[in-house]
């Protein structure tokens, strides 16, 4: 995929207000609007949305650092991007926000189970620790669930407002 200019100045600058967003929002744990940026990003940019979500990774990489809780980012989001990839572009526009809500809200509650399998790769832990990883879990990842599920009514706006801006002439 070339990029133009225009496209890597926006991407940069997306990935980085996701990163932005993530820390504003750190003073309620799980509560972010991560999510709600894939699946617009996904929406409008389709296989160009990777470069904002991986610039967001790289960036928590980068200002996080490097450790093992980072490994799985590589594939979570990843996941994530699927799924809206996966989504027909005509789904009707009365059940669109409930649509990306499910996906966004599923993300989050499926979020212990899809960081598991690194978990359990990093630090050898065998099926039934890493299911007791995933059940000690379970309340962060319903605090995720359901913050994400309500996180996403802003995809359709922030789906406008990026179609908008794709129109502007730089």
């Amino acid at each position: 995929m070339k990029l133009t200019v225009k496209e890597v100045a926006v991407f940069g600058m997306l990935g980085a207000l996701m990163y932005a967003s993530k820390v504003v929002m750190t003073f309620l744990p799980n509560v972010h609007l991560l999510a709600t940026f894939t699946v617009a990003f996904t929406i409008v940019y389709r296989k160009k949305a990777l470069y904002p979500i991986y610039t967001y990774v790289l960036l928590n990489g980068i200002i996080a650092g490097f450790a093992n809780w980072w490994l799985p980012y590589l594939y979570i989001w990843t996941v994530l991007w699927g799924a809206a990839m996966l989504l027909p572009t005509n789904i009707p526009s009365k059940i669109q926000p409930f649509v990306y809500m499910v996906v966004c809200g599923l993300h989050g509650f499926l979020f212990g189970i899809l960081y598991a399998p690194a978990q359990a790769l990093l630090f050898g832990l065998n099926l039934k620790q890493t299911i007791a990883w995933i059940i000690a879990g379970l309340p962060w990842d319903f605090v995720h669930g359901v913050s994400n599920f309500f996180c996403a009514i802003l995809v359709i706006p922030l789906i406008a407002l990026l179609k908008r801006a794709e129109k502007i002439v730089w």
